[in-house]
């Protein structure tokens, strides 16, 4: 195992997680623009932007969304049973008073549940974009641009949970490591930090 208690270098479900939250904020502000869209000539500098234009974006972030969440969730899923809680860590609490097990399941609870609302409203999506409203001007319906409101405001307290387990746990988190154990192996530290002594 490496310095963070992983099989690898650096965690990497921190990666496909900020790669998930950028594609799904992307598909629901493309989505609600689109929605709300409703110029019939270009704008600025004879941009030729669409609502159609606007809709595929959407679409497909939210394809790409859903796809990346499962390699996202089975990454974190993977990443938190390699979590080692230590007597001491036993005893932390975080901003929100949850000790490092209770975080630990709400985020992995959350992340699953991230995950079948990504996906669901994927196919929600899909339905409305290739069935229900294929021939009209706006491709999506106002309770999905609600519930897409609404899912954003929830994957911001499912990533505030899992920066609370890097923070103010330290779970994976190379630099809180190196901070809690100057005394680590200096040939460790070396590798891990690039400052060689």
């Amino acid at each position: 195992m490496d310095f963070n208690n992983l099989p690898y270098l650096v965690p990497l479900h921190p990666t496909f997680v900020h790669f998930t939250i950028g594609l799904f904020i992307i598909a629901v502000f493309f989505d609600a623009a689109g929605a709300f869209y409703d110029f019939r000539k270009r704008l600025g500098l004879t941009l030729p932007i669409g609502r159609s234009s606007l809709f595929d974006i959407g679409w497909w972030n939210l394809v790409a969304a859903a796809v990346i969440s499962f390699v996202t969730v089975a990454f974190g899923m993977f990443e938190t049973l390699l979590i080692e809680i230590s007597p001491a860590e036993a005893n932390i609490l975080s901003r929100w008073g949850f000790s490092l097990e209770q975080t630990r399941l709400l985020h992995a609870v959350g992340g699953v549940t991230m995950l079948a609302v990504i996906v669901l409203m994927s196919v929600w999506r899909g339905f409305q974009r290739y069935f229900w409203r294929k021939h009209e001007e706006r491709q999506v319906q106002w309770g999905y641009v609600f519930t897409g409101v609404i899912a954003v405001g929830l994957l911001y307290v499912q990533g505030e949970l899992g920066a609370q387990m890097a923070n103010d746990f330290g779970v994976h988190n190379t630099a809180v490591q190196l901070l809690r154990n100057p005394a680590a192996d200096p040939s460790e530290r070396c590798r891990v930090t690039g400052v060689c002594e």
